[in-house]
């Protein structure tokens, strides 16, 4: 048996900015947005709804999903850059609100790539056999930390939490080989001031060439090919990159996930919450294999080739 999501689900506030909401606001256009990001609308959080909030919810239903009680979790793993204060843990706050009391809990900041960071690290601890049951939680309030005076990064950024319970799943299934990295070099590009701070130009460049190697490098770690993929599901950061990753995989374009154009970039929310959004829809199904990809500031980056099923 190999570690597996035994659980999954998601929380997407129910504030929506379009880009027309966005033509009012800043010197911008929707046709501009959309032909450059492939982005329609994203979801923004109110004043009253923390970071913890939303991660409360995504997990609370992910360990339903999983159907496991809190109280059988041993460990929370959230991956966040907006925390609702730098201490205590995001991990720590929803602890508490979930019950699950025999819970170690940490926050990790990977930025967008944490979700793929925090499945990796649970990964270790379930294959060791020190425990059973780890909640991993990405999640972001991107517009507190967003400049909605900047058309370069106002346009991108939403908010969202993505939930998954990992754990042994059957023989065959399950996280099939990974790759983590980072290159601290390429901090300048991606960064929080008090705002985010981003050289586009050079971070389109990065997640370019990096998306695309880590999905061929996780494919020839698990010893299968190109056309072994039934799916891939990369950050929603811009349409742009993640059709370069796709066409490195040669993959047709119903393969790979696509909510980028109603979610925006939810950093290490996007992941997960494109995992549901596709398991919803009927695009996944037990024993396919799915590509995980994800880059972010610091810069990161991290890919899971996963078979799918419990």
């Amino acid at each position: 048996m190999g570690a597996g999501i035994l659980g999954i689900s998601r929380y997407i506030p129910e504030k929506i900015i379009t880009n027309h909401d966005l033509e009012k606001m800043m010197d911008t256009s929707d046709e501009w947005i959309r032909t450059r990001t492939g982005i329609e609308e994203r979801r923004i959080a109110d004043d009253n709804t923390n970071t913890s909030d939303m991660a409360y919810e995504a997990a609370r239903k992910a360990i339903e999903n999983a159907g496991i009680t809190a109280e059988e979790i041993d460990m929370i793993l959230v991956a966040t850059v907006t925390p609702d204060r730098p201490f205590p843990s995001v991990a720590c706050m929803i602890q508490e609100k979930l019950g699950a009391k025999n819970a170690a809990a940490m926050d990790i900041s990977a930025a967008c790539a944490g979700f793929m960071y925090g499945i990796v690290t649970a990964k270790q601890f379930i294959d060791c056999g020190t425990y059973k049951h780890i909640l991993v939680v990405g999640v972001e309030k991107l517009s507190k930390i967003t400049d909605w005076e900047d058309r370069n990064t106002a346009v991108l950024f939403g908010d969202g939490a993505g939930a998954a319970v990992i754990g042994n799943v059957s023989e065959g299934r399950g996280i099939l080989s990974f790759e983590l990295g980072a290159d601290g070099t390429g901090a300048k590009h991606l960064y929080q001031d008090e705002y985010i701070i981003m050289n586009g130009r050079e971070v389109f460049k990065f997640a370019v060439r990096q998306m695309g190697e880590s999905c061929v490098n996780v494919i020839e770690k698990a010893g299968l090919q190109k056309e072994d993929i039934d799916f891939l599901i990369p950050h929603q950061a811009n349409i742009r990159i993640m059709e370069a990753s796709r066409q490195r995989l040669e993959l047709p374009e119903e393969k790979m996930s696509k909510t980028v154009n109603k979610f925006g970039n939810t950093s290490s929310a996007s992941i997960p919450l494109s995992l549901v959004d596709d398991l919803e829809a009927g695009r996944i199904k037990d024993d396919d294999i799915i590509v995980m990809v994800g880059f972010g500031g610091g810069l990161t980056w991290g890919a899971i080739a996963i078979k799918w099923g419990r």
